[in-house]
C-alpha cells in the first residue's frame, strides 16, 4: 500500500479543448501532437532531459491541418531539441504565418499537401 505522502503523477494526457490549440479554429477534428515526438522518447539525450511524465503528457491538441505543417517544416530531432513547447513553436515564424494563413480558411478546410517537404 502507498503511503499518504507519496506523490503520483497522472500520466494521461490532457483534456482535450474546444479548439486547436495553434489556430483556434473550432469545429476540427483534433489530434494529439507529442511535443516531445514519441520517436525520441528512447534517445539517451531525452530521457537524461525529460521526466517519464513529460514525455508521456507534453502534448497539444492541434487540428490535422496544423499538425502536417509541424511535422512538414521541423523534424523530430528539432522539435525534440528546441521546439517541445507551444511558446516556442508560436515564436517560428513559420507557424505564425501558418496560423494567420489557416485562421482565414473556414473549418474543416484542408490545405492541398507540397510537394516537397520544407524542412532545412
Amino acid at each position: 500500500m502507498a503511503s499518504s505522502s507519496a506523490v503520483t503523477y497522472s500520466l494521461s494526457p490532457p483534456a482535450m479543448p474546444e479548439a486547436c490549440e495553434l489556430c483556434q479554429r473550432q469545429g476540427e477534428a483534433l489530434t494529439k501532437h507529442h511535443l516531445i515526438p514519441k520517436t525520441r522518447h528512447n534517445k539517451p539525450q531525452v530521457r537524461k532531459r525529460f521526466t517519464r511524465q513529460q514525455r508521456l503528457t507534453q502534448i497539444l491538441w492541434v487540428c490535422r491541418p496544423c499538425h502536417d505543417h509541424l511535422h512538414r517544416c521541423f523534424s523530430e530531432s528539432e522539435l525534440a531539441a528546441r521546439l517541445y513547447t507551444k511558446e516556442a513553436l508560436l515564436a517560428e515564424a513559420q507557424i505564425q504565418e501558418f496560423i494567420a494563413w489557416i485562421g482565414t480558411r473556414p473549418s474543416g478546410f484542408r490545405p492541398k499537401s507540397p510537394h516537397r517537404r520544407m524542412k532545412g
